[in-house]
């Protein structure tokens, strides 16, 4: 059985989608998955294991230059590779426009099928239009955590049960652990931020600790906080430079955990089965923050966190950490 799974975009949510491919290994062994995805995500799904082919897609980037002739050689070179395998399945796995423009121009065997969400989800990201695209709607529920959204779908579109919490399946080497603490500070939304004083107390007390804070950074603004929160927190703290997302996930892989916001390096974390405490400031942890492993915690939601209540979660991760914490 051929499938193909269409998760787009954004950071977080196809990290966040990995589980699905784990799933559909356990149910369907023999099933040959590939994956669409925006080409700046690539490199991460190119590490999950079971995923055979990976395709760019580069809408973002064609945006730009729509009508230039080497972006419409791009995106006929796309096409072609899409439709040079017959699927048995194409699992549209965002459920927006764009995902189900792509997913109908896969081409599927005689008894294939497009399959995608049925309906909205509370604060999920949902156009009613991709319905068309598709002849297989798998119903939601209305109020669903995002991982399990698209294990629902994968498993409702191919009849097999979830049985397992999430499973996340990474090529990723894994150098021997260090003490030290990632803080990914960084995020796209300015309700998800934390205050930057947080951030360096936060990061004087896991020094004080004897971890090392690493910080890193993924534009010019989130440079300069990084820069000053090194400063604040001490020689305990180095600013890490600006790195692919595989160096970051490389690098990550070697800490003993992260403390971040809710953004795409704090999936990343719970991928990689770090010791994570997740800082909502909007309540929003219900639909996005860690779920099945006592070392890895949502805190705040209704309000953004103090700094005693991210210490007391961090503290809370450390005491039920699954291997060895470094000295």
């Amino acid at each position: 059985m051929r499938i193909l799974i269409v998760k787009l975009s954004s950071l977080g949510d196809v990290v966040q989608a990995m589980p699905v491919v784990s799933d559909l290994r356990a149910a369907l062994p023999q099933a040959r998955i590939d994956w669409v995805v925006e080409e700046s995500f690539a490199p991460l799904v190119e590490c999950v294991v079971g995923v055979e082919r990976v395709l760019r897609f580069a809408g973002r980037r064609w945006r730009k230059s729509w009508l230039d002739a080497a972006t419409r050689a791009e995106r006929s070179a796309f096409y072609t590779a899409l439709r040079a395998v017959e699927y048995d399945a194409v699992l549209d796995i965002q459920g927006l426009i764009k995902s189900g423009m792509v997913a109908r121009q896969a081409r599927i065997s005689a008894q294939g099928f497009r399959a995608t969400y049925g309906n909205r989800s509370e604060e999920c990201g949902y156009e009613w239009p991709t319905r068309f695209f598709a002849n297989r709607l798998v119903p939601m529920p209305r109020r669903v955590h995002a991982v399990q959204r698209y294990r629902v779908l994968a498993a409702g579109a191919l009849g097999y049960e979830l049985k397992t919490p999430p499973v996340y399946q990474l090529r990723v080497e894994r150098p021997a652990p260090v003490r030290a603490v990632v803080l990914a500070h960084g995020t796209t939304r300015p309700d998800n931020e934390w205050p930057q004083a947080h951030w360096a107390a936060i990061g004087q007390r896991l020094a004080a600790d004897g971890f090392a804070v690493w910080l890193p950074h993924a534009s010019d603004a989130e440079l300069r906080l990084a820069t000053a929160l090194a400063t604040a927190i001490g020689p305990k703290a180095r600013v890490w430079p600006r790195l692919s997302l595989a160096g970051v996930l490389r690098e990550m892989a070697a800490a003993t955990g992260v403390i971040g916001v809710d953004s795409g390096l704090s999936h990343m974390a719970v991928a990689l089965d770090l010791l994570h405490v997740q800082i909502f400031s909007y309540p929003r942890a219900w639909r996005a923050g860690p779920v099945g492993h006592a070392h890895q915690v949502p805190v705040g939601g209704e309000r953004a966190p103090s700094v005693d209540e991210v210490w007391a979660a961090w503290q809370g991760v450390l005491a039920v950490a699954p291997r060895p914490v470094p000295a």
